[in-house]
């Protein structure tokens, strides 16, 4: 059995076998006691890094025998390896010759906390988006035999990966075309929070099903009557389990199933692999594990310990400790809880983001209007428009980068019925760590050009909240962005105001320079504007624009900045310079946002610096265009 730790080391642990491991190669070479004391290793070196960087901690610690076992059996990064979401591939780094970058993890510079194909080779596939591993799995092995190129190719996902339809649809495709592919199905019954709609879930509703106990029981009084009748009895309960069992629903689908195995014998797991390498065709193996597993407290709240922040050295007793600003995502679920204490017909919707929405709360006292419908956004998209075409008011809470998966159903489902559905969307503009694959940094444009749509872009805590009951209580489609983490600190009034839909509000009045705010860089704007005795205005609606504010900014200064967390490409300030052009208003304008490129991991204000959005560039790059006037 592995170690189970119960501290997260703060010095360096001692690793002597993980020391010699620099390419999966060298596994090999080990034998099975000392791959056995390498999983030790293995989970001390992650808890003693994750504990120096940060990151997510519980998905890697439940696939430490897992990754030992893929990589000591195939032939990596010659045979494919294609993991889903990414959260679990810390092992996978560590055994990659990354070991001694892993506490960078995340940070400027260091490993990406995702797979991503320029930084190693090793990982084949670039991922952060759950659900894709299959499918990418099943074209690299397309590809394979096309171009006659022996090699074997391995997707590893998630119980909650697979609640997507995105791995149904890989499944099925891949049953079609037969080609060689290995399925390793993770089933640690959890996802980011609790698995809705996991195998796991189902089959034990299955098990638990009125009709299959009514028939356990009518055949034990069958047996009191008729002895005869115990091998009927037997028989029919074997046959009614292999009617919903993973093995046939698999099997139904196309793919040779085996398993559950224990995911944490690593013997096990070695033999079976081995076995399962050669046999043709498509091949899924249900491993089950812990999330969290080897490390105490992640065994007892795998949900707590999904990702851990960085351990800062502990501060002076004497000092006294800021007070915490309240996150946006608490704001958003103050805000859910009490417009649900006043309008019956709201319902909430998250595609299995509780947590992270901020909707724990909301769940608990309203559990009979709270829909978590598992990693299925573009089922949430049009849940909600069936909803709202029967009079609730649904609100979704989704992250910006998330709903670009339900974009057809946000126009076909949603916008072009006019259905009065709001969106909550978190982690707008750059996000982090968490780096592109994450970022929120498209939604104004993909948004702005839907007809019907309400687009607003808060600038502080309070703004939030009073903006989300305007959309709340408009009559269509809506859509509030806010960002990752805490705010300016804004006093937030608990009474509810509707906000006049399309009105700018001015924050500061100069001259020559008007900058026009859009979401939460006001603080930076403002800044900016004392410097250079400028114009600030917090513009609050994307769409529509306030147009009156616009032109009469455009009458009385010489330059117009748009200042946006979001692609410049389409974004709030092409919405201010489309709106000039058709008013056949000529005046410089400098739109600041998101450059075409992406932008890398690092803490947020880094990544502020590389986009040129901190104060100091914004200020250089305001007076450069002044210069050129």
């Amino acid at each position: 059995m592995p170690t189970t730790f119960t501290d997260i080391p703060e010095t360096r642990p001692a690793t002597p076998l993980l020391d010699q491991v620099d390419s999966p190669a060298q596994l090999k070479e080990f034998s099975h006691d000392q791959l056995l004391t390498l999983a030790d290793e293995l989970r001390a070196f992650i808890l003693y890094s994750v504990g120096k960087s940060g990151g997510h901690f519980g998905a890697g610690l439940g696939v430490v025998e897992l990754t030992i076992a893929l990589h000591t059996v195939f032939n990596t990064p010659h045979d494919r390896l294609v993991w889903d979401v990414g959260h679990q591939t810390y092992p996978h780094k560590i055994l990659t010759g990354r070991r001694e970058q892993m506490t960078q993890m995340r940070q400027k510079d260091g490993p990406s906390g995702f797979p991503k194909r320029s930084e190693s080779e090793y990982d084949s596939f670039g991922v952060g988006h759950s659900s894709t591993s299959i499918s990418a799995a099943l074209g690299m092995a397309m590809a394979s035999n096309q171009l006659g190129i022996e090699r074997k190719t391995v997707a590893v996902i998630g119980d909650g990966a697979m609640t997507a339809g995105m791995a149904f649809e890989a499944i099925n495709h891949a049953a079609h075309v037969d080609n060689d592919l290995l399925v390793v199905l993770n089933d640690n019954q959890m996802s980011i929070s609790h698995n809705v709609g996991g195998l796991s879930t189902y089959f034990s509703k299955l098990w638990a099903s009125k009709f299959y106990n009514q028939l356990r029981e009518s055949g034990k009084k069958a047996l009191k009557v008729i002895p005869q009748a115990a091998s009927f009895v037997k028989h029919t309960e074997e046959y009614m389990k292999g009617m919903v069992s993973p093995a046939t629903i698999f099997e139904e689908l196309g793919f040779n199933y085996i398993g559950p195995i224990d995911g944490h014998d690593l013997p096990l797991l070695i033999q079976t692999l081995n076995k399962l390498k050669e046999i043709k065709g498509p091949v899924l193996l249900h491993t089950i594990t812990h999330k969290g597993k080897g490390f105490g407290p992640a065994e007892t709240d795998p949900v707590g310990y999904h990702a851990l922040t960085k351990i800062e050295p502990k501060i002076d007793s004497a000092e006294t400790p800021k007070p915490k600003l309240p996150k946006y995502q608490i704001v958003f679920g103050d805000w859910l809880c009490d417009m649900a204490e006043q309008d019956t017909k709201l319902v909430g919707i998250t595609p299995a983001m509780c947590e992270g929405s901020g909707m724990v709360e909301f769940a608990e006292r309203f559990p009979d209007r709270y829909a978590d419908v598992a990693i299925a956004e573009q089922h949430a998209v049009t849940l909600a428009a069936g909803m709202a075409c029967e009079g609730l008011k649904p609100v979704v809470a989704i992250y910006s980068t998330f709903l670009q998966r339900g974009y057809d159903q946000l126009i076909h489902d949603v916008a072009i019925q006019n259905l009065d559905v709001l969106f909550a969307m978190d982690r707008a503009g750059l996000v982090g760590e968490d780096g592109a694959t994450h970022a929120g940094a498209y939604d104004l444009s993909y948004l702005r050009c839907i007809p019907n749509m309400l687009i607003m872009a808060p600038s502080d805590e309070n703004e939030t909240r009073q903006l989300l009951y305007t959309g709340y209580i408009h009559q269509g489609p809506a859509a509030v962005r806010y960002p990752r983490g805490t705010g300016p600190g804004a006093i937030i009034d608990k009474t509810m105001t509707a906000l006049p839909i399309g009105k700018a509000v001015t924050k500061r009045e100069g001259s020559k320079v008007a900058i026009l705010n859009f979401g939460t860089l006001l603080g930076s704007a403002l800044q900016v504007a004392e410097q250079l005795d400028a114009t600030v205005v917090d513009m609050r609606f994307v769409k529509p624009l306030d147009k009156e504010m616009v032109l009469k900014l455009a009458a009385s200064h010489k330059l117009l900045v748009t200042l946006e967390e979001n692609a410049i490409a389409g974004g709030a300030g092409s919405g201010v310079s489309e709106l000039l052009a058709e008013e056949a208003v000529v005046i410089p304008v400098l739109q600041l946002g998101l450059a075409d490129k992406l932008i890398d991991h690092a803490n947020h204000n880094e990544q502020l610096s590389l986009a040129g959005l901190d104060s100091e560039q914004i200020i250089s790059r305001i007076q450069q265009r002044l210069d050129r006037l």
